[in-house]
């Protein structure tokens, strides 16, 4: 069993696409339950008992087998391995062949492998046990971006409205100007004239709306005549000729002339 002195130097690690992982018991491989063994017997790692380990080993394996007949094949390679080093620490070993490694070399290294994978799994814990950005702690956020509302705000005036529906009437008529038709209107000296023509024959109170010439009475000719005709009264009541009055505000206005004492007389 020469070829078992050294199964840890020996053993290449199968790509992890092909690597068969047993687990025994929460264990993922045989240095890592010779770990666990090693940390029951409460003492350092240097300072084992390579046959106290190698017994409790054979006692875990031997028991696991029982369990899970398809045990990894590392395990039991260990198992060999642990018996053939337990037999050679137990009995007297005459002298052995160049460059063959004795016992205690053996035993020496096993526990050295053990403090390196003790030294991993703590640096391991270590690290595991570390602040994890994204969880504890966290890194300088970006500045929060700038949002810009575009807000439609209308400046323009009534002028401007109108300034631009004259000008695209003006497009499209091609450049002719309009003109609305001239509305009728009676002019207040007319209204005037005729009144005084009318004077001395309103004794008495008379509407507004009775005195307009009759074919200023309808429509939009009728709105003129009413404005010209009460202009010219007040004109004609500043100068003192007539009389003016109005019971309550927007009633009818009522017109008669104004004669004096002497002429009331006569």
């Amino acid at each position: 069993m020469s070829e078992l002195a050294e199964p840890f130097d020996s053993f290449e690690p199968a790509p992890r696409e092909e690597a068969f992982v047993v687990a025994v018991d929460g264990f993922e491989g045989p240095l890592d339950l010779l770990l666990t063994l090693a940390r029951n017997q409460k003492v350092d790692i240097a300072k084992i008992s390579v046959l106290k380990l190698a017994d409790q080993y054979l006692e875990f394996v031997e028991s696991a087998r029982g369990r899970n007949l398809e045990l990894s094949a590392d395990y039991l390679v260990m198992a060999a391995w642990l018996a053939y080093l337990k037999s050679r620490l137990i009995l007297p070993q005459p002298p052995g062949a160049d460059g063959e490694p004795t016992a205690d070399e053996m035993a020496t290294r096993l526990r050295w492998r053990l403090e390196r994978l003790a030294a991993m799994r703590q640096a391991a814990t270590r690290l595991m046990g570390r602040e994890r950005l994204g969880r504890d702690v966290f890194a300088r956020g970006m500045p929060e971006p700038v949002t810009v509302v575009k807000l439609r705000t209308h400046t323009d005036t009534l002028y401007d409205l109108l300034t631009a529906y004259a000008t695209e009437r003006v497009r499209k008529l091609g450049g002719k100007s309009y003109r609305p038709a001239a509305a009728p209107v009676l002019l207040i000296e007319e209204a005037r004239a005729r009144l005084e023509r009318m004077l001395g024959r309103i004794a008495d109170w008379n509407a507004l709306t009775r005195l307009i010439p009759f074919e200023w009475s309808a429509g939009l000719r009728r709105r003129s005549a009413l404005a010209s005709t009460l202009l010219a009264c007040l004109e004609l009541a500043r100068d003192g000729r007539i009389e003016i009055r109005q019971l309550r505000p927007f009633d009818e206005i009522y017109v008669k002339d104004r004669v004096t004492a002497q002429e009331a007389l006569t």
